[in-house]
């Protein structure tokens, strides 16, 4: 038998009497809920039982017991219950019903799945919870993304050749986590893995919950108060019921175009597409994909030279997250009809449990540095260089959120801020001028002179990639940062007409604090309307960013700015012309804190045409 014991629901497989593997059917579905229930006489149930019975007492109710694992007990009502009894009722329900099945005896094995990042210590607790289940000592674990791979080769009519890769892309409940699998003659191996601990189905949920809120709150705001923070067990029912059918919602529109979601009494019901959810779930899934090629890259692979790129857990099989792999890999990647059924055939596929003791926790890694390879692992093909580890960033601003690779989605903008932060560019401003247009033009102001009719199309550039155009609107910057043609290491996709844009970036770097950088990206050809619906959506607080407008150098127009996830953000246009630009501030210093002001303050003072 094989067991995943997945965040928010459990899926189990079993092999017996000479047939092949099958799904465990409890409580009349292949996945079982994870939940567990605390009765008063300190019995715990799961499955089904504990989801009705939290509708009578939700303070008894604990849906994620996976999610605690690093917690020691849990007050479930009154009761105070060891986190590894509620993983054993789990495993142990599942395991009653293998043995009805098996007409009273236990399985011979028993393997268990597990996240390929956790350590000694979770290994260890999942191991005590399997022995109170009643599965002995000799449960085997297996990391998850090994599992899928061992599953997506049991699929395929070809056997996958010793030497070859398969990147695991795992959207869970709880979790995202991705890993790239090598395959060698005794089985699989990881070769490299990541995750993003907040990014999984139930931070959807919440997404969505959030969504729906804005559409009916204004309707009585203190009970939509009521419903978000239960303050009585009338109001956690409330809130549970939402809660389910929120996530029938959302699983609804993973195959039609749109659903209605039914809310509490005195709110309406409010129908939601699937365009809707995409455009709120997008920028965390577009973090996923990121963090997926980074993943492939800390392997030393390309996306082409894998075997394929494989969808497991059972959020993966929104289209949106497919499309985006494919947009940012170039490599459409494997589905089934059931993803979170993946990891547990799997694990009947893999012949052996791997060899390497488990890491000790905590375990963490960057984002994109290099992993070393097992010394089984054999490529058949030539190797990509190694991509160079990023620098060791500080702490983040007390007063920021934490520190995570950002996207300014906008119309037909994408900026990576995440080159901005490992890769700090410490630039020697120089004075003097660069090299001059064909026309005599160099990087002095203008004062005005410049058609605006000339901006709508693409000029004449300098040595750094300026036109006549861009350089009215950058003013003095070339003359005290170091500027260059293009994203500067950002990335720009060819949509909304943004493809064709002239773009220039410059960095600056503060002489008081050498971990403070700003870039100023210019574009010609992409309007200040453009930019600006980039802004809002990486703004910690968008009620608090500031508008206004700006003269010089012969120009005018608007600018609207504040503080952002990880940096501070400003937009900029001139009216009369198809020019604009962008200031990303980031202090690496991890000291103070900066208000929507401050970068107001420096755009007035430093990238402002004219000063």
């Amino acid at each position: 038998m094989t067991i995943d014991f997945g965040t928010s629901s459990t899926v189990a497989v079993l092999s017996a009497f000479e047939r092949g593997p099958r799904a465990i059917e409890v409580d009349g579905s292949v996945t079982m809920s994870s939940a567990v229930f605390a009765l008063e006489d300190g019995t715990l149930v799961v499955g089904q039982d504990a989801e009705r019975r939290a509708r009578l007492d939700p303070a008894r109710f604990e849906p994620n017991p996976k999610r605690r694992i690093d917690e020691a007990t849990l007050l479930l009502g009154t009761d105070v219950v060891q986190v590894t009894d509620t993983l054993a009722a789990v495993l142990r329900r599942v395991g009653e019903e293998a043995v009805r099945q098996l007409n009273g005896q236990w399985p011979d094995a028993v393997r268990l799945s597990h996240p390929a990042r956790w350590g000694s210590t979770r290994q260890t607790t999942l191991r005590q919870a399997a022995i109170k289940a009643g599965f002995g000592t000799s449960t085997a674990l297996l990391p998850e993304p090994v599992a899928a791979a061992a599953h997506y080769a049991a699929l395929r009519s070809q056997p996958l050749a010793p030497g070859s890769a398969l990147a695991v892309y795992d959207l869970g409940a709880g979790t995202f986590d991705c890993a790239v699998v090598g395959v060698t003659r005794d089985g699989f191996t990881v070769l490299a893995d990541n995750g993003l601990p907040d990014l999984g189905s139930l931070d959807i949920d919440q997404a969505l919950l959030v969504y729906v809120g804005r559409q009916v709150s204004h309707l009585d705001p203190a009970q939509w108060q009521r419903v978000l923070r239960p303050q009585s067990v009338t109001d956690r029912r409330i809130r549970r019921a939402l809660m389910q059918d929120v996530r029938d919602a959302k699983e609804t529109l993973s195959r039609h175009a749109h659903t209605e979601v039914p809310m509490p009494e005195p709110f309406e019901d409010v129908l939601v597409t699937r365009a809707e959810l995409e455009a709120l779930v997008r920028p965390n899934l577009l973090r996923s994909a990121e963090l997926m090629a980074a993943t492939i890259r800390d392997a030393g692979l390309t996306p082409q030279q894998l075997s394929g790129v494989y969808l497991v857990g059972g959020p993966s099989r929104m289209p949106l997250v497919a499309s985006l792999l494919a947009d940012k890999l170039g490599v459409m990647p494997t589905t089934q009809d059931q993803p979170e059924t993946a990891v547990a055939f799997g694990l009947h596929e893999e012949p052996t449990a791997p060899a390497a003791p488990p890491q000790d926790e905590p375990r963490t890694m960057p984002a994109i540095s290099p992993v070393m390879r097992p010394q089984t692992w054999h490529p058949p093909i030539q190797q990509q260089p190694q991509p160079g580890r990023p620098m060791q960033v500080p702490p983040a601003r007390p007063a920021r959120k934490s520190l995570k690779v950002p996207m300014l989605v906008g119309a037909g903008v994408l900026v990576l801020v995440a080159a901005l932060v490992t890769t700090l560019v410490l630039v020697n401003g120089q004075s003097g001028d660069s090299p001059p247009l064909a026309g005599g033009t160099t990087l002095h102001q203008f004062g005005g002179g410049v058609d605006p009719a000339s901006c709508d199309q693409a000029g004449e550039k300098d040595g750094h990639g300026f036109t006549p155009c861009l350089l009215q609107l950058a003013g003095n910057v070339p003359d005290r940062a170091g500027c260059s043609s293009g994203l500067n290491g950002m990335s720009l996709p060819s949509i909304g007409g943004a493809g064709n844009a002239t773009i220039v970036t410059c960095t600056m770097t503060s002489t008081s604090q050498q971990l403070s950088t700003t870039m100023v990206v210019y574009y010609q050809g992409l309007p200040y309307s453009s930019l600006k619906t980039s802004v809002d959506a990486q703004l910690e607080n968008p009620s608090e960013a500031i508008e206004g407008e700006w003269q010089g150098n012969g120009l005018s127009g608007h600018y609207r700015g504040g503080v952002g996830i990880v940096g501070d953000i400003l937009v900029f246009g001139a009216d009369d012309r198809n020019v604009a630009g962008m200031v990303i501030s980031i202090d690496l210093s991890g000291e103070g804190s900066q208000t929507a002001q401050d970068v107001v303050d420096y755009f007035e003072q430093h990238v402002k045409p004219g000063t």
